[in-house]
């Protein structure tokens, strides 16, 4: 009896810190209660919220419920540790070490959050875009998330230092400068870079699309990191940069829901007022007869230097050149039988030339006429000739 009056005498009066170990006692009771609180709380939780999920159609309480569950199961111990201990009445010096223990755990655990937001978007972001005509989006991704978690990683670990009482101004600056050094290096290939994100998420084209740019064209064979490749129609491969591509005016062909065509023809001035009336109605006949067009107009645009010439717009329902030029090779064939049938002619460049005479000219032709009509005339005749300007053999020719 003795002995257990003198282990709780002991326990009582026996100090930790200048704190009684009852009060120890009390704050691992209350830490364990509040790790064993948290750690069901959390359970809880998730599987509340992932019954409300499955019953929604967005992706935010997913993200929400993917986020949470990594929670660090050891920070929830620190977490519960610091809420015992501030039960404890501890020395200032302590309490501060206490505090900031609550600031390194809180850090860490939401650099942790956010480590996963950032993978969770960077998966959704690679599942909307990547496809086999995007090949840079895995590597754009790769790239995004270095330097994502970089930066938050390097936040929290300044933040850290800073709560610590290290002071982080030089460390801060060191950084920055360091930071300006390494973009102006690389300026060329992150404009790239960006540019590859930009074409990645905005798609202004993709593979097996046919472009135009300025006086490029070709089917797009390859977009990476840093260049876009073109096979042009000739054959040949054209290599553009993705900053240079950009900047320029992107014609997509591929994309094109149907083919506006405008095209003219020239009638010569020999045909009759009602002739050339009736040829808009042949021409309006022509493209209606195709299903693949819609006709939309045709006029006698004006009078040219050398024919009468018409101006016909019509819609090509299908975005194929080749079925564009099937349609017209179609109309010219027979807007050519049609014209013969009416005897309208086709125009082509031709120039009149009218030759006026000078009638003063004429008058002084006339009169040195008169003054030489009793002169002898020159036949114009060569010696040895035949009176006609044609040379006589001589004696000695050989024949």
């Amino acid at each position: 009896m003795n002995d257990l009056n003198f282990a709780a005498t002991w326990f009582t009066t026996m100090t930790l810190l200048g704190v009684p170990l009852t009060n120890w006692a009390l704050a691992c009771a209350a830490a364990l209660g509040f790790y064993l609180l948290f750690t069901f709380g959390l359970r809880f939780a998730l599987r509340r919220a992932s019954r409300v999920a499955a019953n929604t159609s967005n992706r935010v309480d997913d993200t929400l419920i993917e986020v949470l569950s990594r929670t660090n199961r050891w920070l929830l111990a620190l977490a519960a540790l610091l809420i015992g201990l501030s039960l404890i009445d501890l020395s200032d010096r302590w309490g501060a070490r206490v505090g900031q223990l609550w600031f390194l755990a809180l850090a860490v655990q939401f650099a942790l959050w956010g480590n996963t937001a950032i993978r969770i978007f960077l998966r959704r972001y690679t599942e909307r875009h990547a496809s086999a005509a995007m090949t840079q989006v895995s590597a754009s991704a790769t790239l995004m998330s270095w330097g994502l978690r970089t930066v938050l990683w390097a936040t929290v670990l300044l933040a850290m230092l800073s709560n610590l009482g290290v002071n982080i101004t030089a460390f801060v600056a060191s950084l920055g400068v360091g930071g300006i050094a390494v973009a102006l290096a690389v300026q060329n290939i992150l404009g790239d870079l960006f540019a590859s994100l930009s074409i990645a998420v905005d798609k202004p084209f993709e593979i097996g699309d046919f472009i135009i740019v300025n006086d490029v064209m070709g089917t797009v064979e390859y977009v990476g990191l840093k260049t876009t490749r073109l096979r042009s129609l000739s054959g040949e491969q054209i290599v553009i940069s993705n900053t240079e591509l950009l900047k320029q005016v992107i014609k997509n062909y591929k994309r094109m829901a149907e083919r506006r065509i405008v095209f003219t023809f020239g009638v010569t001035y020999s045909t009759t007022p009602e002739q050339a009336e009736q040829i808009p109605q042949i021409v309006k006949r022509l493209v209606e007869a195709s299903g693949k067009l819609r006709f939309d107009r045709a006029h006698l645009l004006k009078f040219g230097d050398s024919s009468l010439d018409y101006e016909v717009v019509y819609i090509v329902k299908e975005p194929g050149f080749n079925a564009y030029m099937d349609e017209q090779q179609r109309i010219n064939l027979a807007l050519m039988r049609e014209l013969e049938q009416i005897g309208v002619e086709f125009a082509f460049p031709t120039r009149t030339v009218y030759i006026m005479n000078d009638p003063a000219a004429d008058r002084a032709d006339e009169g040195g006429n008169e003054e030489n009509e009793g002169a002898p005339h020159s036949t114009g005749s060569i010696p040895g000739g035949n009176g006609r300007g044609e040379p006589q053999p001589s004696a000695n020719s050989v024949r």
